[in-house]
């Protein structure tokens, strides 16, 4: 019996989604580095975007693999209604740069830049390092207010979900809805 129950703990520790440390409310940590947008490399200030709005900040394990291709096309596809909203997007993931110029024309459709993230400062100061295989970031979606407060988080390894539930917390937040501060 002792040995039955420590497996159905494993199993459902393992396929219950993790939550993100970084609370709704809680301040965003800035970060600087370089990024692709359409093949092109620039340096992306995540201070800079909130000047002109939300930002979505979404981690996703590896370029190039099913989930993370499936994800990318999700936001490609959503970007004018993110812009609609005010909002800017942008993926993080461990790979070299040089990797993600790829990706950021294949299977972003050169529509939003990706940033490289290959020492995971950026994963580790948002909780978005995968527990399992702590090389890859774990599939986390962030809201952030131009005034640095994460006003949404979503966490699910599945990728259908992240640019539905982002979208939707745009519409609350532009519509006034403000979460309660901790």
């Amino acid at each position: 019996m002792g040995r039955y129950f420590a497996v159905v703990v494993l199993v459902l520790a393992v396929s219950m989604p993790a939550y993100p440390a970084l609370n709704v409310g809680a301040a965003a940590p800035n970060f600087v580095t370089q990024a692709s947008l359409g093949g092109k490399v620039f340096t992306y200030s995540l201070a800079d975007e909130l000047k002109k709005g939300p930002v979505v900040l979404y981690f996703y394990p590896a370029a190039f693999t099913p989930g993370c291709i499936i994800e990318a096309h999700d936001f490609a596809d959503a970007i004018e209604r993110y812009k609609a909203l005010g909002a800017t997007v942008i993926g993080v993931s461990h790979d070299d740069i040089e990797k993600l110029n790829k990706f950021s024309v294949s299977e972003c459709r050169s529509k939003f830049p990706v940033a490289a993230d290959a020492d995971q400062s950026i994963m580790k100061s948002y909780d978005a390092i995968l527990a399992a295989k702590p090389e890859y970031a774990n599939r986390i979606s962030y809201v952030i207010a131009p005034d640095s407060k994460i006003i949404y988080t979503y966490t699910d390894l599945q990728p259908g979900k992240h640019v539905a539930s982002t979208l939707e917390a745009l519409r609350r937040w532009n519509a006034g809805y403000k979460p309660d501060r901790p």
